[in-house]
């Protein structure tokens, strides 16, 4: 497993592409019942026919929970710090059987106010085994600065 990286550790250009995991009718269940959402073009095949996805689909924010999973599991991690955020569009469907990753590259990077950290913005795209990109955005992540007593 590749070390967790500080903010001094990282610079604009630095790029990963996560593991993949395939899409299974099991996770989407799991994430209905976790969040309460039944909507029947995500757990109800016969219904999601009569849809313009002709089949059943992921939710799309178990889209983004798996992207923002992946990279966890990525070359390029960093050490726990606070997500602030992401923008993020829906694509193309999810659909069960897809594999997936996601390719996030170190756009910009800036300190803050906070002595101890630095914030980092990453373009992420989550990608399915054709290569179509089915979901995109980008990541504002607070990662926390090298300690001092490290540095030297």
């Amino acid at each position: 497993m590749p070390e967790d990286r500080y903010y001094e550790d990282v610079q604009v250009g630095d790029a990963s592409v996560s593991p993949e995991v395939t899409v299974t009718e099991a996770m989407v269940m799991a994430y209905a019942e976790l969040t309460g959402d039944f909507t029947p073009v995500h757990t109800d095949e016969e219904y999601a026919r009569t849809t313009p996805f002709g089949t059943r689909v992921a939710h799309g924010l178990f889209g983004l929970s798996l992207a923002d999973g992946l990279k966890t599991r990525s070359d390029l991690r960093f050490h726990p710090g606070m997500s602030l955020g992401w923008t993020w569009d829906f694509v193309a469907p999810i659909k069960l059987g897809d594999t997936l990753r996601v390719r996030f590259h170190v756009a910009s990077m800036r300190t803050t106010r906070k002595p101890d950290w630095g914030i980092v913005i990453l373009p992420s795209e989550l990608i399915n085994q054709h290569d179509e990109v089915v979901q995109r955005g980008e990541h504002r992540l607070m990662i926390p600065r090298r300690p001092v007593a490290e540095a030297a």
